[in-house]
């Protein structure tokens, strides 16, 4: 098993950020689905657990998801892999500023194969020591959202770089190169991932491919998440939950269509 921590501070307070977190969620997942891959949404409802975070009672939404990646999926795993391999259910609970996710593929690797990712908002640039309590070492990765290398040049979109844009409404940005350091309001993500793949021969290869694949995919949302916040920042909780709900019956319908849509892991 190999377990990274990445933390990507953000411009933003962190009650403002729950509403930015799914609304992006939800209108990226629309430009990541077509032509039978993308999003399944399979169900979503609300929980209260306590077994969730050990000694406390959460409360918050339950979503399942089912991804179809393959054409997603480093080409090295493509060659490799048979269709079911790329069928991924998600389940998620978001109690925010909680929030876990974990990722399964019951169809091929079954128990083999198992991914966590547990997430805490706090109000800080990234300078808490353990703020999930990790048990273990770990490879500790801070992500600026205004590093182009991260996203690679051809997901590069000229509207979602921080260094350029400004907020109208919440009256933030352009970033400069020290912004984390100095700018007000601050939050930062701090994302567990730990990768459980065991295949005898590959478990390293697979494990080491998929996990550097997480700054691209936390670089791009989080730049995604920021320059929208112009569309989401007047509205209340209960309208972002409202076009979470819109957006399902829209990925029903364009997981339907022959194009495909969005980024692959192959691109530079």
């Amino acid at each position: 098993m190999l377990i990274k921590e990445f933390r990507i501070p953000m411009p933003i307070d962190v009650e403002d950020f729950q509403r930015g977190q799914l609304y992006a969620v939800a209108e990226l997942s629309k430009n990541e689905t077509g032509g039978g891959e993308g999003a399944e949404f399979i169900k979503q409802k609300d929980f209260t657990s306590t077994t969730l975070l050990p000694g406390k009672t959460v409360s918050g939404t339950y979503t399942y998801k089912i991804y179809h990646l393959r054409s997603k999926a480093p080409w090295i795993l493509q060659k490799m892999l048979p269709e079911e391999a790329f069928e991924i259910h998600e389940e998620s609970w978001n109690a925010y500023p909680y929030c876990k996710t974990v990722l399964t593929n019951p169809k091929y690797m079954k128990e083999n194969f198992q991914q966590i990712i547990e997430t805490i908002h706090l109000p800080d640039n990234g300078t808490s020591e353990n703020p999930l309590n990790c048990p273990i070492k770990r490879e500790i990765i801070t992500l600026d959202i205004c590093d182009d290398k991260i996203i690679g040049k051809s997901a590069y979109k000229e509207n979602c770089d921080p260094k350029i844009f400004q907020s109208t409404k919440a009256e933030v940005g352009p970033l400069e190169n020290d912004w984390i350091e100095e700018h007000e309001p601050i939050m930062c993500a701090y994302k567990l991932v730990s990768l459980h793949f065991k295949w005898k021969g590959f478990s390293s290869l697979v494990e080491k491919t998929v996990l550097k694949q997480y700054p691209k995919i936390f670089g791009v949302f989080h730049r995604e998440a920021y320059t929208l916040i112009d569309t989401w920042y007047d509205m209340t909780l209960e309208e972002v939950r409202k076009f979470e709900l819109e957006t399902a019956e829209v990925l029903r319908k364009q997981i339907a269509e022959p194009e495909k849509r969005g980024t692959t892991c192959n691109e530079k």
